[in-house]
């Protein structure tokens, strides 16, 4: 959530939305969005001029020569009116430029068909541009938060148990996930593709310019896919991922439950943070989920879902409400004891209360799963993360120091120093803690009061199949002596005859 000062500017750019006219909250959505695209999409084509020239290679421009005047540094600079006509011109101007990109027969330029200009005061745009202009959006972070901050505009948060998911949250997961080159990734639950983002920023910042080469076309065709049926979304998701160099996203408008979506054995990584508390028709949902877990529930539906998309050997990293974990209806021990059974289940980390406020109080962990389809749990290692490094209330403050909470999870390689920097922090930040444990999971021998344990397959079992970290953790009670009753009560003697005392000299005054 933004706070401060980058809130003040969104806010006063929605208030100059209003003040033209507009106050339909889902177009000031889209047409802040597709200014902020519009935006970006120069300053991409920026740095790779930049880069080209650096490395004295050639690269593939977006903007043709006819088409400098659709670039922000441009546009910025442009009379009032002449920019408008650029903007409103629907025949050889900028939206038809923006629809085209990505390829004809591309889904972005199939979600981007229906873009539309729809500021129809020159004066209102003017005042939005030279607002956009003053805000630093360097980091996709902010970006991030911006597009979080206008969203729970639409939709209070979320619908449906539908809430976005903090960016610090999804580059955790992605980090513990480490995708590679050779991943094919999905979230089935996309929304404004943040996991995919992260996913492709962890790749970028791991790989050499010469094998992202190799790998380009993978990159931009096969690598991404998700599945989302809210239009908005659809064009957010195909926004937000072309910026960070995928041209053509498998971003699909299905319902992933449902009979219409058919994909299997076609994915080797999943990231997602699918709705919680949704449900759907029995008659609707896709073939085959229901033989894993007989319900309507979304929630466990896409886990269903996530096992059937997943090729043999491919791992998930998914967000879950606590009722996943130690629901006793038939259909949470169905998938529990599927995942844990049949597939290998890695790790639960429980989540701290606050982490989606201020939308949503929910509690929540992150499963880790791989599937096997023949088993090969032995252990499942739990962490009970008690502090993210912002404060569990609305106000979500940050707690610690801001370059060290946005750039964490992406270092390739931390200097002694600054790993005892956040070893400080850890009472305030226990994500660090988390990604060094991790992939020595195994070797974890903690007793059950520490933040992180381990525990057999067969406890698991003996428990029904439950996977919250209370059923496990074993708490330390600190003895507490008390006085003993006499001397309590002649303390109470005591007060009531100073009571009584003062109450007298009070009636004699």
């Amino acid at each position: 959530m933004i706070t401060g000062a980058l809130k003040q500017q969104i806010d006063a750019i929605w208030n100059t939305f209003w003040t033209g006219g507009i106050s339909n909250t889902i177009t000031i959505v889209e047409q802040l969005t597709y200014l902020i695209f519009i935006k970006d999409l120069d300053e991409t084509e920026t740095r790779n001029e930049r880069m080209a020239k650096r490395l004295k290679k050639d690269f593939t421009p977006v903007f043709g020569p006819d088409q400098q005047n659709f670039r922000w540094k441009n546009l910025k600079e442009m009379d009032v009116q002449a920019r408008h006509e650029v903007f409103n011109n629907s025949v050889t101007g900028i939206f038809p430029f923006i629809r085209s990109l990505g390829g004809k027969k591309s889904l972005f330029s199939t979600y981007m068909k229906d873009a539309a200009f729809g500021i129809n005061k020159a004066a209102t745009l003017d005042l939005v541009i030279e607002k956009l202009e003053r805000i630093n959006m360097d980091s996709q972070d902010i970006k991030g938060d911006i597009y979080e901050y206008l969203l729970s505009k639409l939709e209070g948060g979320g619908t449906a148990g539908q809430f976005r998911t903090p960016r610090h949250i999804i580059k955790l997961m992605t980090q513990l996930m480490q995708p590679t080159l050779e991943d094919t990734i999905c979230d089935p639950s996309v929304g404004t593709a943040g996991f995919l983002v992260a996913a492709k920023e962890y790749i970028d910042k791991h790989y050499s310019v010469t094998e992202l080469d190799k790998h380009s076309e993978h990159i931009n065709k096969h690598m991404f896919s998700g599945t989302e049926f809210d239009a908005t979304m659809l064009r957010i998701a195909s926004m937000n991922l072309f910026l960070h160099g995928v041209q053509q996203p498998n971003i699909v408008d299905v319902d992933a439950v449902s009979k219409d979506n058919a994909v299997s054995n076609a994915y080797t990584l999943v990231l997602a943070n699918p709705p919680f508390k949704g449900t759907i028709d029995k008659e609707s949902i896709a073939p085959g989920l229901r033989n894993i877990t007989d319900t309507t529930k979304t929630e466990l539906l896409f886990l269903a879902l996530m096992l059937r998309q997943l090729k043999k050997g491919g791992r998930a990293a998914v967000i879950v409400p606590d009722g996943v974990l130690f629901g006793s209806g038939k259909a949470f021990k169905s998938i529990r004891s599927e995942i844990v059974k049949n597939h290998k289940l890695e790790a639960v980390i429980s989540l701290p209360s606050g982490v989606f406020k201020p939308y949503s109080g929910v509690s929540t962990a992150i499963i880790i799963f791989t599937k096997t389809d023949n088993g090969g749990t032995d252990k499942v290692w739990f962490y009970d993360m008690k502090a993210d490094g912002k404060s569990l209330d609305d106000k979500r403050n940050l707690l610690v120091d801001e370059a060290t909470f946005n750039n964490f999870a992406f270092a390739k390689a931390l200097t002694e120093k600054e790993l005892e920097d956040l070893a400080k922090d850890h009472d305030k930040f226990n994500l660090p803690d988390i990604l060094a444990r991790y992939p020595k999971r195994y070797e974890d021998t903690r007793a059950r009061t520490e933040q992180s344990f381990l525990v057999p397959f067969a406890e698991i079992e003996a428990n029904d199949w439950d996977l919250s970290i209370n059923r496990y953790k074993e708490i330390v009670y600190e003895e507490v002596e008390y006085d003993a009753p006499e001397v309590i009560i002649d303390r109470i003697e005591n007060l009531s005859k100073e009571r009584n005392a003062l109450l007298s000299k009070l009636n004699l005054n």
